[in-house]
């Protein structure tokens, strides 16, 4: 580029600022409103109180997030709790530490710099955000021990779960020239983030309480309040009723339930029922909202009722309704550890007298639009966005705003960092899985599909493909958001690499220490024939996982999904969903003024349920109206409120919850210290049972 196109001022604050009329400013209007054009590289990064709290919080979000996915509610503390947290706590260390430098060797250095700086800031967050969730491998060890009845060391665990999330950082560096140097390709989460962390540093208007005032109080009250369906009333978790007006009908409840029925009717007052399973409705677009609401309804109140009471498909009234579970052909649960040898394979003549595995209607519908959820968004993305992916691909002068231009000022991560992370991850996984008898090495459902057909009888060894499959997918992802976020926030590349990669490697060792610890120390975690009824350490996530570690590994696809199962008809779901698309986009071609066609995203609509199971539709109801009521209704009203405050009640209500089930659990649980009365439980036992003729299940009236 000439000098005439870009000039670089030096100011008196130390800030650089590149100026290019023709290029600098970005393409993308939500960048150009939110990310600042200019950069301090002065800015101290690496200092004591980044290294302390990034620490703290990363060991801090690692073990609350591990702990409470045993949950039958589970809770994610996320990382704009930590951003609101760290912020005072950044200030203050700023007034009280020392500022005398000293020296280690030839560096000198200070546990006091001067004042706490936004990349500070930036950094600790992404080092806290290495722990926002427990790591998917968890739940390998997790069904190992409380559902298969086998054990797993702590070397083998280790192993597994980091290498399961290194690999996704290997892949990341490979495509971060791809995704995050080139000014088009932007991140609406990131952008977010750059939008809370400027509201957090920037001076405040003045007008109203301040965010960190505001985030206390709410903190405070959310705290408060959660004693209140965690402890003395958790009825409150699950309002069904429906089912209090016909206690004995087995319809009314299967209508009324929102933890194992449709949910007409259902909601929570329990912040920690509403985040559970699908995050904070207050960050979740209003677009997105809408097009979850959608699928969902669509879903539950048409698709569902209509195969179950209208067709009966897969003979549904045999089972029950709603429910994740594996059933006989006679309506009772599979007993899945009788078909499992001493070689942790499937014993195919125990299998042959139970017979074939039975699913209720909605875990098989829900696996067909799983199905074609895949499919729809290979076309989705083929069609409307395939010419310029290829342009953007096979360009080699990607355009660069000021933000990349900004970014090389600093010492990048040589590509070569990411090649020997890549291999070492790789290495280390096939020792685990050939040393350590761990049986096998997002794709989700379709690696383990694939994987089935290869490798059936095997579920560990399943399990273990489809975690090393999808999670490298899911863990590159996470990684190039906090990359950009680094981009958009001028981060040195090197700093965020060793951040990541040490919050990694800590977040996955608290992981794997915490959940040994729970399921040694819970009776019959995760066993809810065992648990007492209102017992909260179901597991729901790992219920699920498996269930699927069962119908993809140990009994393989073949027999559930192929000509030799009952479900070989959900296969079709793959051609509609591939379908799907190109006829939205010929539809759309034909009719180019009828713009509506465009705004409907088929792969949205479809993976709208995709946390169902275990998410209840009590969840997804009070979800929605939360969701509905912060993103329409303030964000169209309250434009003000909504954008001063609403990320940090966000947080705040996370934090608080947190701490009082903490609380609860070592001052109460721990001692067996609970209440037992008609407030405590949801009273929708009979949602459970099947409506056939003649079936006899345990609990249930026989029709």
């Amino acid at each position: 580029m000439s000098s005439s196109a870009m000039e670089i001022e030096n100011t008196t604050n130390t800030k650089t600022k590149v100026v290019d009329d023709d290029n600098d400013i970005s393409p993308i209007e939500a960048v150009r409103a939110v990310v600042l054009n200019d950069d301090d590289p002065t800015l101290p990064v690496w200092t004591f109180r980044m290294w302390f709290l990034g620490i703290i919080f990363v060991v801090l979000l690692s073990f609350v997030n591990t702990f409470f996915s045993y949950r039958t509610e589970p809770l994610t503390v996320t990382m704009i709790s930590v951003q609101v947290a760290t912020l005072p706590i950044g200030k203050f260390m700023a007034k009280v530490l020392p500022t005398g430098k000293f020296r280690i060797g030839k560096r000198e250095f200070s546990l006091n710099p001067g004042p706490f700086n936004m990349k500070e800031h930036v950094l600790i967050s992404m080092f806290a955000n290495c722990g926002s969730g427990t790591a998917y491998a968890i739940s390998i060890i997790d069904i190992i021990r409380a559902f298969y009845g086998r054990k797993i060391n702590f070397l083998a665990s280790w192993f597994l779960v980091l290498t399961t999330q290194l690999l996704g950082y290997g892949w990341a560096g490979i495509m971060r020239k791809i995704v995050v140097d080139p000014a088009t390709m932007w991140w609406p989460a990131s952008v977010a983030q750059v939008s809370l962390f400027r509201a957090l540093h920037e001076k405040e208007d003045g007008k109203g309480m301040s965010r960190g005032k505001f985030f206390f109080i709410a903190l405070i009250c959310s705290f408060a309040y959660y004693v209140i369906p965690g402890y003395f009333f958790g009825t409150l978790t699950t309002i069904s009723w429906i089912c209090w007006i016909f206690p004995k009908s087995v319809t009314a409840h299967q209508i009324g339930s929102g933890s194992n029925g449709l949910g007409l009717g259902s909601f929570a007052l329990d912040w920690n029922s509403i985040v559970a399973f699908l995050g904070s409705p207050l960050v979740t677009p209003i677009n997105a909202t809408l097009n979850i609401m959608a699928g969902y309804l669509l879903l539950i109140y048409v698709i569902i009722p209509s195969c179950y009471w209208g067709f009966n498909l897969y003979n549904a009234r045999t089972f029950p309704i709603y429910s994740s579970h594996l059933f006989t052909a006679q309506g009772k649960q599979y007993d899945v550890t009788s078909i499992v040898n001493k070689k942790f394979e499937l014993d195919l003549e125990a299998y042959e007298k139970q017979g074939h595995i039975n699913l209720s209607v909605f875990f098989a519908i829900s696996y067909g639009i799983g199905f074609a959820a895949i499919a729809s968004a290979i076309t989705h993305v083929a069609c409307f966005h395939g010419r310029s992916i290829i342009e953007l691909w096979s360009s080699r002068s990607m355009k660069q705003d000021i933000h990349t231009r900004l970014m090389k000022k600093y010492n990048d991560v040589p590509s070569w960092w990411f090649h020997v992370l890549l291999i070492v991850s790789i290495i280390l996984a096939l020792l685990l899985v050939t040393l350590m008898k761990d049986q096998a090495p997002g794709l989700n459902v379709i690696s383990e599909y694939v994987f089935g057909l290869i490798l059936p009888g095997k579920p560990i060894a399943n399990v273990c493909f489809k975690t090393y499959a999808y999670i490298s997918m899911n863990q590159a992802v996470f990684f190039l958001n906090d990359f950009k976020l680094g981009h958009y926030m001028k981060i040195p590349p090197r700093s965020m690499f060793l951040v990541q990669i040490i919050g990694t490697i800590i977040a996955g060792t608290i992981n794997v220490i915490v959940a040994l610890w729970m399921l040694g120390s819970i009776p019959n975690i995760c066993n809810t024939d065992l648990l007492p009824p209102d017992s909260e350490w179901t597991c729901p996530n790992d219920r699920v996982f498996f269930d699927a570690s069962v119908i993809w590994g140990l009994v393989g696809p073949w027999r559930i999904f192929g000509p030799k199962g009952n479900y070989s008809y959900l296969n079709l779901f793959f051609i509609f969903g591939a379908l799907g698309p190109i006829i939205l986009w010929a539809l759309l071609k034909a009719f180019p003024n009828q713009k509506w066609i465009g705004t409907i995203h088929l792969p949205v609509l479809l993976g709208a349920t995709a946390a169902m199971p275990p998410a209840g539709t009590v969840n997804f109801n009070s979800w929605l109206v939360v969701a509905i009521v912060f993103n329409y209704f303030v964000y169209k009203r309250y434009r003000n409120w909504w954008n001063k405050y609403n990320y940090v009640l966000s947080g705040a209500l996370d934090a608080g919850m947190a701490f009082m089930l903490l609380l609860l659990y070592f001052a109460l649980n721990m001692n067996g210290t609970i209440l037992n009365w008609w407030g405590q439980s949801e009273h929708c036992e009979l949602a459970k049972c099947p409506t056939a003729k003649g079936v006899n299940v345990t609990g249930c009236p026989v029709l």
